[in-house]
């Protein structure tokens, strides 16, 4: 089975976001990831609701839409509105998480947590047969386009492991730094779902880019 590919829209060109969805559309593609965010969880700001709700029109891809914001519970419904097949919130900005995956799911969502380069996989011991996804950061989150975080290829495997051991079907996802070299290792280490920005929007033939991460 290939690998699943979710090149992160963040990288696209913002000038020609319908072109660029086109593209997507043609390609090989098998998710949109989406990154909101608020400038306080992570230093910068990306794009909100109105412009998810109008990609929603054009795509028929299923939307992973990452939230790298405060109080993330405080949009599930927004999120739900938008269309969005999972949702992402970080492990680090939800104070009563299992409560916030339970909410996600009653929307009709598939709940998804995020972790950041320092935390370590094992706080999810406990929730992990709740989740759909587990998203690693392989980078610092809040900018595209960053180096690769090396330690993540071993703290993919040890998800896989954690995984393994739970007799869980969730599946592990990695953001940041992905390129063919990066995704083949993170793929032998147990990853599931590359996302790609940088390597496939700044790539002088995306859809082949998207074609050779989904054969790694």
């Amino acid at each position: 089975m290939s690998i699943i590919v979710a090149p992160s829209l963040l990288a696209a060109d913002f000038l020609n976001l319908e072109s660029e969805m086109k593209m997507l559309n043609r390609s090989e593609a098998d998710w949109i990831h989406l990154d909101i965010m608020d400038g306080v969880f992570v230093p910068n700001i990306s794009f909100g609701f109105p412009v998810v709700n109008r990609l929603r029109e054009v795509t028929l891809k299923p939307l992973d839409v990452h939230l790298m914001i405060v109080r993330p519970e405080k949009f599930v419904d927004e999120v739900a509105a938008a269309g969005a097949t999972f949702m992402n919130v970080h492990y680090e900005a939800c104070t009563h998480l299992h409560r916030v995956v339970q909410e996600i799911r009653k929307r009709g969502m598939k709940p998804a947590v995020t972790l950041n380069p320092h935390t370590p996989v094992q706080v999810l011991e406990d929730i992990l047969p709740d989740l759909d996804m587990v998203l690693l950061m392989s980078v610092n989150p809040g900018f595209g386009g960053q180096q690769f975080i090396e330690h993540s290829v071993r703290k993919t495997a040890a998800l896989r492991e954690m995984i393994l051991r739970q007799q869980t079907s969730t599946l592990i996802e990695v953001d940041g730094g992905v390129n063919q070299e990066t995704g083949r290792r993170l793929v032998d280490a147990g990853a599931d779902v590359l996302v790609a920005g940088s390597f496939v929007f700044s790539s002088e033939r995306p859809e082949e880019t998207i074609h050779r991460l989904r054969m790694l």
